[in-house]
């Protein structure tokens, strides 16, 4: 990697970022095209069905393009999808090298480095990179990742807590956490595919699962794990375009098919998924079909009985703790056992307002 690569590269990622969570089920992947020093075109890409960054930033270079180099936060495609390859646009305009973060590991998809080596175009692969640069990108792309990797959407599961491990405030608080830190979640919100709770959250906080306070492009998709279907009809997260994974085989009594009825009548679609031998929901299941809806991230903000689940399946791949230290005992306790082991590492420790913010993660290498 070139000294002169690293601005135009963070540039690409900068505009990736502004369209994460718009493109989806398509990976949010930004381009520059830089000839003699000069930015010539740039993009990010279109949701889906519209062009991908590399051919929006051909666009606005024009002839300008022929003889450039093209930083692009993932690899370009090699495929006919709903848009012709990436690395045929590149050819034929012309474009001479390209610097990408991120190897594509989409079957249908990848092979784009050797397409382009094999029309004489330099190509810099994710190995000759800043890995700092590298692992930004990775995790830009951590939902598409997953999916691909994993077969199932990344997740991001957040508590907020009181000092001593509390979910609940116990001054009967509808809030543990001040503003700075709610804000700080609707901007974890704007940036993926669904925000998922578990019934017992419906019933007993009435979410929206929406994005307020910051903006949103597209506001993701409302997710409830309901096993018995008892998420109330006149609950505020009963809209369309809500999902209720639910058990499949489930009691079919006229109870439940009144519920099941008036709920889909106002805009929610039943994923029906199979219990265990404990007669729990099966989540790896039930996650895996959300990817077959396009969602590739979620964000998690169940109670404590769901969040012991998903992190007793293996189903966690950050957690976002939000500890209000003003609330509760002396001491300090997480509210559930965190995980750790290989793979896993400390990703952020900061405040939002008075309350502190601990972030732990995991890389692909390091989950199923």
């Amino acid at each position: 990697m070139r000294a002169e690569d690293c601005a135009p590269l963070v540039r690409a990622i900068a505009l990736a970022e502004q369209v994460r969570g718009t493109t989806t089920p398509n990976p949010a992947v930004g381009c520059v095209l830089v000839r003699e020093g000069e930015i010539v075109g740039e993009g990010a890409t279109r949701p889906v069905g519209g062009a991908h960054a590399e051919v929006v930033a051909l666009r606005a270079a024009g002839s300008r393009a022929r003889g450039a180099c093209a930083y692009v936060t993932l690899e370009p495609c090699a495929h006919h999808g709903r848009t012709p390859p990436c690395t045929d646009a590149l050819i034929a305009a012309g474009v001479v090298r390209v610097v990408h973060a991120c190897a594509d590991p989409n079957p249908p998809a990848a092979g784009g480095a050797v397409t382009l080596r094999a029309a004489g175009v330099e190509v810099v692969g994710p190995d000759a990179i800043s890995p700092l640069l590298a692992d930004t990108v990775t995790a830009q792309l951590e939902g598409f990742l997953s999916v691909v990797s994993r077969g199932r959407p990344h997740v991001t599961l957040k508590l907020a807590q009181t000092a001593d491990g509390q979910l609940t405030a116990p001054d009967g608080e509808r809030w543990i956490t001040g503003p700075a830190a709610r804000r700080a979640v609707h901007r974890w919100r704007a940036t993926v595919d669904a925000v998922l709770v578990g019934s017992g959250t419906v019933r007993s906080d009435d979410p929206q699962l929406d994005v307020r306070h910051v903006p949103a492009v597209v506001q993701p998709r409302p997710v409830v794990v309901d096993t018995r279907l008892r998420t109330p009809c006149d609950a505020r997260v009963v809209r369309p375009g809500l999902l209720l994974v639910t058990a499949a085989g489930a009691s079919k009594h006229g109870a439940w098919r009144e519920r099941r009825d008036a709920l889909e009548a106002a805009g929610a679609q039943l994923v029906e998924v199979a219990c265990g031998p404990d007669g729990r929901l099966d989540l790896a299941a039930g996650l895996a079909a959300l990817a077959d809806h396009g969602i590739c991230a979620v964000f998690a903000e169940p109670g404590r009985r769901l969040a012991e689940a998903l992190l007793g399946a293996d189903l966690v791949d950050r957690v976002v703790l939000h500890v209000a230290v003003g609330l509760g005992g002396l001491g300090m306790a997480p509210a559930v056992d965190l995980p750790t082991g290989p793979g896993w590492r400390l990703e952020r420790v900061g405040g939002a307002g008075p309350d502190v913010v601990w972030q732990v993660r995991r890389g692909l290498d390091g989950a199923r």
